[in-house]
């Protein structure tokens, strides 16, 4: 016996863009290289960053040794930019792509797994644009610091003049710090190395200590550049020096 056509209207369904999910096509192998980047070599160019900057509290002249050590490299802008620029580069536009792709859900699931996500997010794009603001003036306006190494330091105290710039240099430190520390969590996680949530437990407390690490140092570094009375900066040869890679 044929059975009556039914009278439930059939749910449309929803359109749009669905959040990437690590093992869908290719994205599983992006997601990886994103994840990668992250620590190899972003992360570790990080730690390196935050230690050669370090050397100014000992002073403006063994920051400008530290400067003249990184400048002495061979094929340092090759080094730089395929080592560092496009990496980062690479990591900071699909992370973008991902929190488009993404929906943390705050509103409907204040869970803390959201909220970390929104974290990560919005640190990473904030350091950014941090990053781009500092390599700007630090690298290709003014006195090009590699070429002068021993302006960098009153170069670095000419871009703390103001309580604006000096607040932003904080918080681009915190998010950078934050960003990169919560990043080693989630590495370990989707690369299998912490398993079980007692591991991944304790490995949170491991990187929550990293972060507060390096925002102490990041902290203590920018207190130096301010107390220290302002270095002369020596005059270039050339307006080309603000743009030339040497």
């Amino acid at each position: 016996m044929a059975s009556a056509p039914s009278s439930v209207t059939p749910i449309p369904a929803r359109t749009g863009v669905p959040p990437v999910r690590a093992g869908e096509g290719h994205s599983f192998l992006w997601r990886r290289l994103h994840s990668l980047t992250g620590i190899v070599p972003v992360g570790l160019f990080l730690i390196e960053h935050f230690l050669s900057n370090a050397f100014a509290t000992k002073g403006p002249g063994a920051y400008t040794k530290q400067v003249e050590f990184l400048s002495s490299f061979p094929f340092v802008v090759g080094l730089e930019f395929f080592g560092i620029w496009l990496p980062i580069l690479f990591h900071s536009l699909y992370g973008f792509y991902i929190w488009y792709r993404g929906d943390s859900n705050l509103r409907e699931y204040p869970w803390a797994g959201n909220w970390m996500y929104a974290a990560q997010r919005w640190t990473g794009a904030i350091a950014f644009f941090y990053m781009g603001w500092h390599t700007w003036h630090l690298r290709f306006s003014g006195i090009h610091i590699l070429t002068y190494p021993g302006a960098a330091f009153g170069k670095v105290q000419m871009e703390l003049h103001t309580p604006l710039a000096v607040a932003f240099y904080a918080v681009g430190i915190f998010c950078a710090s934050w960003h990169f520390a919560y990043g080693l969590w989630l590495f370990a996680a989707k690369w299998g190395i912490t398993q079980g949530p007692i591991a991944r437990r304790r490995w949170g407390y491991v990187c929550f200590l990293i972060a507060i690490v390096f925002m102490a140092t990041g902290a203590v570094t920018l207190y130096w550049f301010l107390m220290t009375p302002q270095q002369p900066l020596p005059t270039t040869g050339s307006d080309l020096d603000s743009f030339t890679m040497r």
